[in-house]
């Protein structure tokens, strides 16, 4: 389980993706609220699947087809707002992405559905409580470390984006890789 959540945790998504960039455009600090809501988002859509909600949301087309578009709309949004984040560090008040985007993004994720759902097939924990709650340990510190050394990169990168062309060009890559895999995702429903 350690080994199957740490693979699909370190590898680039959207989580990972927003991570670094929030960690780019506004310190690493800044990034930890984000890094706590996917965790909690994350453990919450582990209960949904696991504890059986999964199955009643999987068989219900209409359902399915809303959570992706949610999912491309969102997705493409948080691709604008990193593409057109600003190119300094902010220290005050600011528009980065906190708790809520964190959670609410594990709702509609298709990474974090695949993961769940992966995970719960892989590992047998459909009715497994005891199962479904280990996974749910293993997560909170599995995904809380990848988040985290996304967002830690993200703020040791910045440096080697120290005028504002290579900072913007950096902005405009994750946010148009977001807008590209929200633009895979809704071709693929189509």
């Amino acid at each position: 389980m350690f080994i199957y959540s740490f693979s699909m945790g370190i590898t680039p998504g959207p989580n990972n993706i927003i991570a670094l960039s929030t960690g780019v455009n506004y310190g690493f600090k800044k990034a930890l609220p984000f890094a706590f809501g996917v965790i909690v988002g994350f453990n919450l859509l582990i209960a949904a699947l696991g504890f059986g909600i999964g199955g009643i949301i999987a068989n219900n087309n209409q359902l399915m087809d809303l959570l992706a578009f949610v999912a491309v709309g969102f997705i493409t949004f948080m691709g604008f707002k990193i593409a057109s984040s600003p190119t300094e560090i902010k220290d005050g008040n600011n528009d980065n992405p906190g708790f809520i985007y964190g959670v609410f993004l594990q709702l509609i994720n298709p990474k974090a559905w695949t993961s769940s759902l992966g995970a719960i097939a892989a590992f047998n924990l459909a009715g497994n409580n005891i199962g479904i709650l280990l996974y749910m340990l293993i997560s909170v510190f599995v995904v809380f470390f990848c988040i985290v050394f996304w967002a830690y990169a993200g703020s040791k990168i910045t440096r080697f984006l120290s005028n504002k062309t290579k900072h913007r060009i950096f902005n405009l890559l994750m946010g148009g890789s977001l807008i590209l895999l929200a633009a895979y995702l809704f071709f693929m429903k189509i």
